[in-house]
């Protein structure tokens, strides 16, 4: 697989670099990033994963023929990943939710913690679904809490395809036009750091529009 150049940039260990992993994979590539970002966006212990930096890792490898495969091709099956993570993390939350939940004795997992889940997803559930997307650890999660809060499915399907197309697919093909530019070749790190940072902006003004929203009644008053 032709290598990349990178930055000296620090951007966590060795191993969890997102062009280390998919040199790492060779010939399998495209395997291992559609079952890392399934597990990223599905199983809790796939948090730590890299997932915004790995698509546009991905996309910068196509443009550069480290990876065969047609883009089109590729972000169809990473946004098929995608999806099916969202798919089963709202199962697991949903199945197994109620049961971790409904201790009294827990003072972490308590039945209030359900009834506030739903609310949140019965009030931001179609934002949250869809730009969770885009913020590390909470990608992972917002899909268990959508289940455990039962949110209706069908909504929280099609605002997860949504999402994940806009996630998957989107990160990716910036990730292959950007990489046509030789400086964001050569500097792959720093890149990978301001698409994490960029990825945190949306949720971010998410939050400051329902503070305002939230202080405006009491304003009012």
């Amino acid at each position: 697989m032709t290598h990349l150049a990178t930055s000296t940039l620090a951007l966590g260990p060795e191993w969890l670099k997102p062009d280390t992993i998919i040199q790492w994979l060779g010939p399998w590539a495209l395997v291992g990033l559609a079952l890392i970002v399934f597990a990223e966006c599905g199983l809790l212990l796939g948090f730590f994963l890299p997932g915004d930096s790995l698509l546009f890792t991905a996309g910068l490898f196509v443009a550069s023929g480290a990876i065969k495969t047609p883009l089109w091709l590729v972000a169809l099956i990473l946004v098929a990943a995608a999806f099916a993570g969202n798919a089963a993390g709202y199962w697991i939350g949903r199945k197994a939710g109620p049961a971790i939940f409904d201790r009294p004795q827990s003072r972490l997992f308590k039945p209030q913690h359900v009834l506030k889940t739903q609310e949140f997803f019965d009030k931001y559930g179609n934002r949250a679904i869809v730009l969770g997307r885009f913020v590390p650890i909470v990608r992972t999660f917002i899909t268990v809490m959508a289940g455990v809060g039962r949110m209706q499915p069908r909504r929280y399907l099609s605002y997860s395809l949504i999402g994940g197309v806009a996630w998957a697919a989107g990160v990716t093909v910036l990730g292959y036009f950007l990489g046509q530019f030789d400086f964001v070749k050569n500097n792959i790190e720093l890149m990978l750091v301001l698409v994490v940072a960029l990825s945190v902006i949306p949720i971010v003004v998410e939050v400051i529009r329902a503070r305002r929203s939230g202080h405006r009644p009491a304003s009012a008053g």
